[in-house]
């Protein structure tokens, strides 16, 4: 067995791990590429180190470094709640609200993970006193969080833009960020409807909960710092993970939070994952794996359904596996040999469906974000029904991303 092939087999075996077993599958992409391109392929030791992705690791830890702090010190919750008081009670904007705190929330830096983690105890105890069902809640907040998940500066983000990079699309950000809105906005809005939102009208005014506590001068100071280093990303575009390491720093040498609850935030294990998995994913590129991929892909897509037909396969792996630590570093990579190969089509459209197609299926209970939904339940909601819901809304987007990517991705090239 070739090297190439051997490389495509393990990124197989990892890929089914994600499915089905609770192990880290970057520690395993990196057991699987030792033996591959060291004893297989002949590389030198060195060789397989250098493939390890440092500059995407330090951004990844600065930025989650420095969310952590200001999510753990209470800012980003005394946001949320001032966010939702904005409503004045109104019934029917709670949804909408839910979907823009959830969205900003993860796209100016902790990703959809931790956006949906924090707002999603929030909306559904608010929602359910308001009458706002709790599967409208659950699918509002986690497409707002999705929705911001890939700005240039969130984690998530900044992972699909250095894959972009390696596919020799660089330069697209907004691009990329716009058509994940888009496509989760308009899922949201249907939801909305669906649900119980026109209802809502009628419903008048409802309860806000309790008038939130004055922040705090520790918050008022890392509100401050958050605002001068997203500006600094955003305008001056400074490094953000080498700058939010910067930002971190000032914040815990100022007691903004202790050191070791600081790091305590940093989620280590996806590192890892993303991580581990862009080892094996060099690997499969140098050995001719990724060439020998490329061409199986091609074998089931023509030019003309190249977007939705790589839409509804990374949607379908989704489903189940992660977003950004397995279906981001092994599907982007591989669009320009995908296009070539198929004899046709836009790399950057597909590079965008496979954003887009990839996580607008996570509202999933099967996904890390459709589990923090349900887990953040109101009392006496009936569990088994709402993981139903769920999972077969996750299902069905599955269709929704591939004809949202076939008909409407090239509108954002």
């Amino acid at each position: 067995m070739s090297p190439a092939v051997m490389s495509l087999v393990a990124l197989a075996v990892v890929i089914g791990f994600s499915l089905t077993a609770r192990i880290n599958i970057g520690v395993l992409a990196v057991a699987l590429a030792w033996p591959i391109a060291v004893f297989a392929a002949g590389w030198k030791a060195e060789a397989l180190l250098a493939a390890f992705p440092s500059s995407l690791f330090l951004t990844l830890v600065g930025v989650t470094l420095l969310f952590g702090v200001v999510q753990r010190n209470g800012t980003l919750e005394a946001l949320a709640r001032r966010a939702v008081r904005l409503c004045g009670g109104r019934a029917a904007l709670l949804p909408v609200v839910f979907f823009l705190m959830a969205g900003v929330l993860s796209s100016i830096g902790p990703g959809a993970i931790a956006a949906t983690a924090l707002i999603a105890p929030l909306a559904m105890g608010i929602g359910h006193r308001a009458g706002v069902s709790a599967f409208l809640t659950a699918l509002m907040v986690a497409n707002g969080a999705n929705a911001g998940n890939l700005s240039p500066i969130s984690s998530v983000g900044l992972i699909m833009h250095t894959q972009m990079q390696k596919a020799g699309l660089p330069g697209h950000d907004w691009q990329v960020f716009a058509a994940a809105f888009v496509a989760h906005a308009v899922v949201a809005l249907a939801a909305y409807f669906l649900f119980g939102g026109l209802k809502l009208f009628r419903a008048g005014r409802g309860p806000v909960g309790e008038r939130p506590p004055a922040l705090t001068g520790s918050q008022w100071f890392s509100l401050g710092v958050l605002a001068v280093w997203i500006a600094a990303v955003v305008f001056l575009r400074v490094n953000p993970g080498l700058s939010a390491f910067a930002a971190a720093s000032v914040l815990i040498v100022a007691g903004a939070l202790d050191d070791t609850r600081a790091f305590a935030s940093i989620p280590w294990a996806v590192i890892v994952t993303v991580s581990g998995v862009s080892v094996l994913i060099a690997v499969l590129e140098k050995t001719g794996g990724m060439d020998l991929f490329t061409t199986l892909l091609a074998n089931v897509a023509t030019p003309a359904t190249a977007n939705g037909t790589m839409a509804f396969c990374t949607g379908m792996i989704s489903t189940y596996s992660s977003t950004s630590g397995v279906v981001y570093p092994a599907f982007i990579p591989a669009v320009a040999g995908f296009v070539e190969k198929l004899g046709g089509g836009d790399p950057l459209q597909v590079a965008l469906s496979i954003g887009v197609g990839a996580m607008i299926v996570d509202v999933s209970p099967l996904s890390t974000i459709g589990a923090l939904a349900i887990a953040a339940r109101p009392e006496g909601e009936n569990e088994r029904a709402l993981f139903r819901k769920m999972l077969l809304w996750g299902f069905a987007m599955t269709v929704v991303g591939a004809l949202f990517c076939q008909f409407f991705i090239r509108f954002f090239v």
